[in-house]
């Protein structure tokens, strides 16, 4: 009889202690787990805002040949003939062929308004080739403007001065932004008599600006008629590179 009450209490703390250790390694991370699962009861929200200056790494030039004429074929031919010409040299300026992108190819009609007829007649064709091309040695770029006008080349659209990897430039400034965040938390955490939690939810609004130089018109770089200019002086200068983010914290 006295030997089977000290199984009985022998088997019951056993299971007592294999409650416990179920406890302990099983339900209490999976009621962890899902206590997490809810919104914290109290927050709070900051706002900070990165900045890094860089200098762009990368030149996007757009240009065009453009001609007119009446025979749309003949035309088209002494288009390309032109642009043909222009893309060598661009390529011989060390701009890889990737690094080359035809953005327009047309072939318009030209229409005179007749006005004893009451009728729009064609009066010839246009044909216009545009290109971007992405300069990656800065130094290029005066070089390049200066050689486009005696190949052919009648308008310059503009030059956006730009990162190869802008990803890298608003990494620092969203770093910078953390960091800024993540003070101003502390301190309004310690100036409400409470402790700063973990990150609940993250917002961000980054901004990497493209300045652009802008030709109104092939005189003002080509010079007039396509007669041979002068390369321009061409300065890329720094950007200002921001990214805003906005945290939400938990609070203890």
């Amino acid at each position: 009889m006295e030997n089977g009450k000290k199984w009985f209490w022998f088997l019951l703390d056993a299971l007592i202690a294999v409650a416990i250790i179920n406890v302990l390694f099983f339900v209490m991370p999976m009621l962890q787990k899902w206590g997490d699962g809810f919104y914290p009861a109290r927050t709070l929200t900051v706002s900070a805002e990165g900045k890094t200056t860089a200098s762009p790494d990368m030149a996007e030039l757009t240009f065009s040949v453009v001609t007119q004429g009446q025979n749309p074929s003949v035309l088209t031919d002494n288009n390309n003939q032109k642009m043909t010409a222009v893309l060598k040299f661009v390529k011989s300026q060390g701009i890889d062929d990737k690094d080359i992108t035809t953005t327009a190819y047309n072939l318009s009609p030209n229409y005179q308004w007749d006005k004893n007829t009451q009728r729009n007649y064609i009066t010839g064709y246009t044909m216009t080739q545009t290109v971007q091309a992405k300069i990656r040695d800065l130094t290029k770029v005066a070089d390049v403007i200066g050689g486009l006008a005696p190949l052919g080349v009648n308008q310059v659209s503009g030059v956006a001065f730009t990162f190869a990897d802008p990803e890298t430039v608003l990494a620092a400034a969203r770093a910078d932004a953390f960091a800024k965040a993540l003070a101003k938390a502390k301190d309004m955490a310690a100036s409400s008599g409470a402790s700063l939690g973990g990150v609940v939810s993250v917002a961000e609004n980054n901004y990497l600006p493209v300045p652009r130089t802008m030709y109104a018109s092939d005189q003002s770089v080509l010079g007039m008629g396509g007669a041979v200019a002068s390369a321009p002086t061409i300065q890329p200068g720094t950007q200002d590179i921001t990214d805003t983010v906005n945290v939400v914290y938990s609070l203890r």
